[in-house]
């Protein structure tokens, strides 16, 4: 898969892209990430990409030359069939989402910077406008950067095991049940015994109950579409220790 970065700030992008997993998989060549300028694209000696807003207003607004002739300038190296603005008023990125753009052959993602950018941009350039949160960052670099993490752990082989990305949070719906590792207790805090029993079917079903569980106390709406054998673990579940509620969860 290739994913084209529009941005102002490319030193923020290819930092992170020469790190970790993702990083791994750009050098081995299972995903192809680019960085493009949009100053590049400027047309006047001083390299400007923003100005005033009409109407006036705090700030400045990324002008739509610049950025319209560096998507444009991508395609033949990327079909820029989808082009995403990483924007606040976007549809919230989920894991469902997540899927739709790693099917993709490609994709040209923009960040914006400033005020935001010409309404034009989003009339005519963007194909969908994706947020990563309510909240507003400086720009959308680091949008952008989750978003392709996101997608680089559906691509096969960026991750180590397949098993890794099948158990995570949201691959099927849920929230991940609790993991443990060595020691077996910890200032009086033990490993809970079907995990280190050794039976494959008994552990299986202790994850997907306590899978349940915790998604149930944390994040409710996201319990739809369960088998009976999932109402049985619930109504298990709610006859044991209940989860407590954690204000910061990972």
């Amino acid at each position: 898969m290739r994913i084209d970065i529009v941005s102002l700030f490319p030193e923020i992008v290819e930092g992170v892209l020469k790190a970790s997993l993702l990083g791994r998989a750009v050098d081995e060549g299972l995903i192809e990430v680019a960085v493009t300028n949009p100053r590049d694209f400027s047309a006047d000696k001083h390299r400007s990409v923003d100005d005033a807003p009409y109407g006036g207003g705090a700030g400045m607004v990324m002008q739509c030359g610049p950025l319209f002739a560096a998507v444009e300038s991508l395609r033949g190296r990327n079909s820029c069939e989808r082009v995403v603005l990483m924007s606040p008023r976007g549809r919230r990125l989920d894991q469902e989402k997540v899927k739709e753009l790693a099917a993709a052959q490609d994709l040209v993602i923009v960040c914006a910077r400033y005020e935001g950018v010409d309404e034009r941009v989003s009339d005519a350039l963007v194909t969908e406008e994706i947020s990563i949160g309510d909240y507003v960052l400086n720009g959308g670099e680091l949008p952008a950067l989750v978003m392709v993490e996101a997608i680089g752990r559906m691509i096969p082989g960026v991750v180590g095991k397949w098993e890794s990305v099948d158990t995570d949070s949201f691959f099927h719906g849920l929230l991940g049940p609790p993991q443990y590792t060595r020691p077996t207790e910890f200032r009086e805090m033990k490993v809970p015994a079907p995990l280190l029993a050794g039976d494959h079917a008994a552990i299986g079903r202790w994850r997907r109950k306590e899978a349940l569980r915790v998604t149930r106390a944390r994040r409710p709406d996201l319990l739809k579409n369960l088998t009976e054998q999932d109402l049985e673990l619930l109504a298990e579940a709610g006859n044991e220790a209940p989860v407590p509620e954690r204000e910061n969860e990972p």
